[in-house]
């Protein structure tokens, strides 16, 4: 038994394994970062990183199949490898944030300040009036890039700590006002 496992760890050098490793999270990575820029809307971003995607996973499927009896090992680097690109690649995602966002929030109706404040940092921010279970309530609708969305989220809950907040990704929005964070940081 244990020459078999000494076998299937030393079948293939870790140089190898090492390769397959990384191209393969790689891969995975660039997929997952495909798969959400298109169902985005971003087209010609995804159609770029298709094309690295299944330039990388040629040569490292066909290095892995082609030795995977000899080398069982490959099929688990392999596979690892994968997992952890899928991790990665949202991980990613999350940091480039790209799109838009709608955050809607519910807040008591005499919160006046809030909207002032959100619309004074520069948010475009629309408000409708509703009702609760036991008082008048107020919706702020705030469209926005997903990048800062974090910030916006931030000052509402300062200025409002019992604020029920709802985000939503938007694929279509034509017309309106849009906050753009980046502008707002600088």
């Amino acid at each position: 038994m244990q020459e078999v496992i000494i076998k299937l760890f030393t079948a293939v050098s870790p140089l190898e394994l090492f390769l397959i490793f990384i191209a393969k999270i790689i891969e995975v990575a660039i997929a997952t970062l495909r798969f959400i820029l298109i169902s985005k809307g971003y087209r010609k971003q995804g159609t770029l990183l298709s094309f690295i995607e299944i330039l990388i996973w040629t040569f490292v499927a066909s290095r892995v199949i082609m030795g995977i009896v000899e080398a069982p090992i490959k099929g688990i680097v392999y596979s690892i490898g994968f997992s952890i690109g899928v991790y990665l690649g949202s991980m990613i995602e999350s940091r480039i944030a790209m799109g838009r966002v709608l955050i809607q929030t519910i807040v008591a109706k005499e919160n006046e300040v809030l909207v002032s404040r959100l619309r004074e940092k520069g948010y475009a921010v629309t408000t409708m009036q509703a009702w609760g279970m036991n008082s008048e309530k107020t919706v702020l609708m705030i469209f926005a890039n997903r990048k800062g969305k974090e910030e916006i989220i931030s000052e509402i809950l300062q200025l409002d700590k019992t604020a029920m907040i709802i985000t939503n990704d938007v694929s279509t929005l034509q017309g309106g006002t849009i906050t753009n964070v980046r502008k707002l940081l600088k």
